[in-house]
């Protein structure tokens, strides 16, 4: 499977990053409006849209995890964070008039749905931005990977990869100067190279499920738009 013919499922990775300005931490409302008008600009063309989001911005929990941290508690730490970024996402999204639903992987019955995948269809195909806490559920797994294990469940058309670069490319462009960007690649071939799109496991689970995904600029206006378009605005990585 290659670039899919026609995009009406699209399943939205957010790093907690997203949310803040480079170099801030924690939640600022300025930067998530921007980013749900962007959102709501990308849903109004008619594709249903599902958001993951990460939770750099408040917890790492790898980080706790090297202070001496239980790994599977600083991973809860950081399921729980993202739930507080889902909410802030919601909020803003339903201030752009777009109509979500929230859900969240952990039970948090006051305020957000479990995560049940028929429930979460039904919500896309009425029209409504999902919005999805907790990652997987478990610890040891990345949010790169509960995106992969929702859109793999949700059958999504495309993994939109949201950075701050313009797709991938063959060494740091940051640190090498002659880094090429490339415009489409192999599963295979971006992990013999190690690439470095996601952590291994969504990589490997995007790719036994030919789950293509394209890495954009999030941040150039009007890119989500183009995204769900399907325009060639950043790199896509597909099956043989």
């Amino acid at each position: 499977m290659g670039r899919p013919q026609a995009i009406e499922r699209v399943l939205l990775k957010l790093s907690g990053e997203s949310l803040i300005r480079p170099g801030e931490s924690g939640i600022d409302p300025e930067v998530v409006g921007l980013l749900a008008v962007q959102i709501r600009r990308a849903h109004e063309v008619g594709v249903q849209m599902a958001v993951v989001c990460g939770a750099g911005n408040l917890v790492r929990g790898a980080e706790f995890a090297r202070m001496g941290t239980n790994r599977a508690t600083a991973d809860q730490m950081g399921m729980l964070a993202t739930a507080i970024n889902c909410l802030a996402i919601q909020d803003a999204l339903e201030r752009a008039g777009v109509e979500t639903r929230a859900a969240s992987a952990m039970e948090m019955k006051t305020f957000m749905e479990p995560y049940i995948r028929r429930r979460m269809i039904r919500h896309l195909e009425k029209g409504r931005v999902v919005i999805l806490a907790g990652g997987t559920g478990n610890p040891y797994f990345t949010t790169d990977t509960a995106a992969a294990l929702r859109a793999t469940e949700l059958g999504v058309d495309v993994i939109l990869k949201a950075t701050k670069v313009d797709g991938v490319y063959t060494a740091d462009p940051m640190l090498d100067p002659s880094a090429a960007k490339i415009p489409e690649i192999t599963f295979k071939l971006a992990l013999d190279r190690d690439l470095r799109v996601m952590d291994r496991t969504a990589f490997t689970l995007c790719m036994e499920n030919d789950m293509p995904i394209m890495v954009f600029d999030m941040f150039q206006e009007g890119n989500l738009e183009r995204a769900v378009r399907g325009e060639s605005i950043g790199t896509w990585i597909v099956s043989e």
